[in-house]
């Protein structure tokens, strides 16, 4: 199985999240990442947050947890930023998910089949959180936040952090939303380059077969 996208699914994730963020001035990146999470059908979602950080992204991704029927987990690094999280989620309104306090090492350890994640770019470790996620059979998306001052968006840069093993960037892009968004597809495990087909057209008029590798 790989992930399929429901443009219905996301459509709706989009629109609630506008709704539960009406009454903030937000730069639209709660509303792009809910849209991708749901519409993506992400049974797993994972954020990372740290002490200082806004959120509208985690709210977003629990509107996308809600349709897609999912498990929607925010790690963080220490006591102090659980409780400003929790704290700020219940200001806003919205949703708390199921948080996990820990370096990169241990909280990833807990964490298996990650379809859709969230990192911050200006942290120092989101390099190492990436490397160290295990992603789902099916594929996953990936997105560093406030990438724009990172030097992101290189493909390249992708493959250093992502790839490996069965693991494989199939595409990435950086959009200008916000302080910058960089995202990845990476391939389901079933989806490497060996994996192609033949298949064979029978040409009607001159009754030549042909053979097509796709």
């Amino acid at each position: 199985m790989k992930l399929v996208w429901s443009p219905e699914t996301a459509s709706k994730a989009y629109i609630d999240t506008i709704k539960s963020l009406e009454a903030r001035q937000e730069s639209g990146v709660a509303e792009l990442v809910a849209a991708m999470a749901a519409g993506w059908n992400a049974r797993l979602i994972v954020e990372t947050w740290s002490r200082g950080g806004v959120v509208a992204t985690s709210i977003g991704l629990a509107v996308a947890a809600r349709h897609t029927r999912g498990r929607h987990v925010c790690v963080v690094p220490d006591e102090a930023s659980r409780s400003e999280y929790v704290q700020a989620i219940g200001a806003a309104g919205g949703a708390a998910a199921e948080v996990i306090v820990g370096e990169p090492e241990s909280a990833m350890e807990e964490l298996e089949g990650i379809d859709f994640m969230v990192v911050d770019c200006p942290r120092s470790d989101y390099s190492k959180v990436l490397r160290m996620a295990k992603l789902s059979s099916r594929g996953a998306v990936l997105v560093c936040k406030n990438a724009a001052s990172s030097g992101a968006g290189a493909s390249s840069r992708w493959r250093s952090m992502v790839e490996g093993g069965a693991r494989r960037v199939v595409r990435s892009v950086f959009l200008p939303v916000g302080k910058g968004l960089d995202i990845a597809h990476v391939a389901s495990a079933s989806g490497g380059k060996g994996r192609r087909r033949w298949i064979k057209h029978l040409d009607q008029r001159s009754g030549e077969e042909i053979v097509i590798r796709k």
